[in-house]
């Protein structure tokens, strides 16, 4: 018989190249005896199959047979040792591993066909009785018993089946896998086509100064030493002056004003002077020198940390300073806006009365037209508003114009429009002091405006007006929270009691679209449709209203997203229904101390339409051009209304000089009115 092991069988007793060597295998003489009967025994056990399908577990039967009639048979083992010399040794069956199996020599052919590693030329002798052990190859012992490993190529062709659909079908998914990754790659390159074709080359962050570090790490590698050495010098000329060195101070301080002038005004090395190098080499060789005689580390580092102190005192009064005058320049009037009305108010009382009229009033109350309410004192930015509004509309005689103005502007207003009226367009100019009901008995913020106490917030001269003063509360004390045209927007059911639907618009926005779609705008029963304006955590509640107030915290989610005024779709029929005058009554009064909100319309604004607001599109509203010079051109360009909420108004020297340009392009500068006042481009 021929064994062979499924594993490594390395005896601890055998010579380490045992495995390179064939091992003939004898029986011992009781075994010779009993030959012929343990032949019958093994012929017995050779199972008959009648059909193919038992063909398949022939070997299965065999071998569980011979298993089960296993005898004790002793193995002689013949091997060479380390020194050539030729030794046997004894082997019993059964002390072998249970890695080894057995296996009968009429299967040989069917295992020839199933293995393509069986190994060819071995003679079948199943009448001898000299058999050998194998390692690696089988063969047939006295037996006619077969002991090998089971090979994979052996294996049922049941199984040998579903490996190979296995295989089959993980090739399918590999292919699949590679396809659906070509697919994926070819729609990111598609869309980073398509991203880079809509990209804005457009140079951005010009205005802050932070971002110029990043244009070119070395463009302003001189500038830095040198302004690191005037801050050097500063130092060692008042340590050397404490240590009476005169003579070393006054070469510290000569070159520190020499550099400084070198620098002047330059803001990266190809401004400066061409001897600003030279400034710098000399700068230096003084600094060495201060060195060698003056250096002690905590001396140094002192008057470092008392510098770095005096100098951030110095930044926060200029940043007050910066605030203050920014405010002042936003509230103050430019002489052009202030002659302006003037002409206009003289050339309307010149007028005769039935002249000063507007024509097609039957339209100002037909609710199956587009209306819009416009609440201004400035006639220049109205006339914007208005005729960007009737340039981009498709049927301008179905757009109706509502502005209401304060009593001193009301005839330049007037004027202005009948002189220039909008094309195809109606318009109604009215003062909002003929709105009687609008009294202090009936509205709150009326009554508190008048009151004492905010006459002496406003105008006390102890309050903070000065340029040293704090800054917190600058911002409300603009003269445009004292006029009622800032809160007639609550109060427009009152005065346009027949419309079922408004469009409010403020006066430092320009139209660049048709807004008629606005008015098709399904609100799902809200009363205010508005652009949302937040973005991660900025633009929420907490940022407009106190919430360590309980009235505000236990009415009001911190976290609920703002919105803006300037351009609004208010449905006025859910507004009457749900009384949201009222309600902003109501929290007017609580907030009579100004402990809720501080001044202004959006807090009150947020507080009296929560819940009730329907969010637009963001395109249909896009904010910032007034303060924030980073915006982006194409969201600018695809707005159909941009505002220039902030202090840099369009009409003023403050604004943004790239965002000027979406505002003047409606301003008549060829109007005599405008000319005669030297308003131009």
């Amino acid at each position: 018989m021929v064994a062979r092991p499924t594993g490594s069988f390395i005896s601890p007793t055998f010579p380490i190249f045992l495995f390179f060597l064939i091992i003939h295998v004898a029986p011992s003489r009781a075994e010779l005896s009993n030959v012929s009967s343990l032949q019958g025994e093994l012929k017995g056990l050779f199972l008959s199959y009648d059909c193919p399908q038992c063909i398949n577990r022939k070997e299965h039967g065999r071998i569980s047979a011979a298993r089960s009639d296993e005898k004790n048979i002793d193995i002689l083992v013949t091997y060479t040792d380390a020194n050539g010399a030729v030794r046997t040794r004894s082997i019993n069956s059964k002390d072998l591993s249970t890695s080894w199996v057995w296996r009968y020599p009429s299967d040989e052919d069917g295992d020839q066909k199933k293995s393509s590693k069986e190994v060819e030329g071995k003679s079948h002798k199943p009448d001898k009785f000299e058999g050998t052990i194998e390692h690696s190859n089988g063969n047939e012992n006295q037996y006619g018993v077969i002991m090998e490993h089971k090979l994979a190529s052996e294996l049922h062709p049941i199984k040998l089946k579903r490996q190979r659909l296995r295989n089959e079908r993980r090739e399918r998914r590999t292919a699949e896998l590679i396809q659906q990754d070509r697919e994926i790659e070819n729609q990111i390159q598609d869309a980073a086509i398509e991203r880079a074709k809509e990209l804005d080359t457009t140079r951005k962050g010009k205005y802050n100064v932070w971002r110029k570090e990043y244009e070119n790490p070395n463009s302003d590698s001189t500038l830095k030493l040198m302004r690191d050495q005037i801050i050097m010098a500063r130092a060692y000329a008042t340590i050397a002056k404490a240590k009476n060195e005169d003579s070393l101070y006054e070469s510290l301080t000569k070159h520190s004003r020499d550099s400084q002038l070198a620098i002047g005004e330059a803001t990266s090395d190809a401004e400066l002077q061409p001897s600003a190098l030279d400034r710098a080499k000399d700068m230096g060789h003084v600094l060495a020198a201060a060195k060698d005689q003056l250096y002690d580390c905590m001396t140094l580092a002192r008057k470092l940390r008392v510098m770095l102190q005096s100098d951030e005192t110095g930044l926060n009064l200029l940043k007050k300073r910066s605030t203050f005058l920014i405010q002042l320049a936003a509230k103050t009037v430019p002489r052009p806006l202030h002659c302006l009305p003037l002409l206009l108010t003289t050339d309307f009382f010149l007028r005769r009365y039935e002249e000063r009229e507007f024509p097609n009033k039957e339209k100002l109350e037909d609710p199956s037209l587009f209306h819009y309410a416009i609440f201004s004192d400035n006639v220049l930015a109205t006339s914007v508003v208005v005729n960007s509004t009737i340039l981009h509309a498709k049927e301008p005689e179905k757009h109706v114009f509502h502005v209401v103005t304060d009593k001193l502007n009301f005839p330049a207003m007037k004027m202005w429009f009948l002189v220039n009226p909008p094309a195809g367009a109606t318009i109604h100019v009215e003062n909002v002091d003929d709105f009687t009901w609008l009294n202090s008995s009936y509205c709150p913020v009326l009554r508190q405006l008048e009151s004492s106490r905010m006459i002496e917030y406003y105008f006390k001269a102890h309050q903070s007006n000065s340029l040293t003063s704090g800054t917190d509360n600058l911002k409300y004390r603009n003269p445009k929270y004292l006029s009622m045209l800032n809160h007639l927007r609550f109060y427009l059911p009152e005065v346009y009691p027949k419309l079922e639907k408004i469009l409010f618009l403020d006066d430092d926005i320009v139209v660049q679209k048709d807004l008629t779609p606005l008015w098709s705008v399904n609100l799902q029963g809200m009363v205010n449709g508005a652009v949302e304006t937040c973005k991660e955590s900025f633009h929420r509640f907490d940022k407009y209203l106190n919430f360590s107030n309980p009235k505000i915290s236990n009415n009001f989610d911190p976290n609920a997203c703002g919105w803006a005024f300037g351009m609004n779709v208010f449905d006025l029929k859910e507004w009457r229904r749900r009384n949201i005058t009222g309600i902003y009554h109501y929290w007017q009064e609580m907030n009579e101390n100004r402990t809720l909100w501080k001044l202004g319309t959006l807090p009150p604004g947020l507080i009296t339409f929560y819940n009730l607001t329907y969010p637009l599109d963001r395109n249909w509203h896009v904010l910032g051009l007034g303060y924030d010079p980073a915006l982006n051109k194409t969201e600018i360009q695809n707005g159909a209304v941009v505002h220039y909420n902030g202090n840099y108004k369009p009409w003023l020297d403050l604004a943004i000089a790239k965002y000027r340009s979406y505002w003047s392009r409606y301003v008549m500068f060829n109007n005599s009115y405008l000319q005669l006042c030297n308003i131009s481009e």
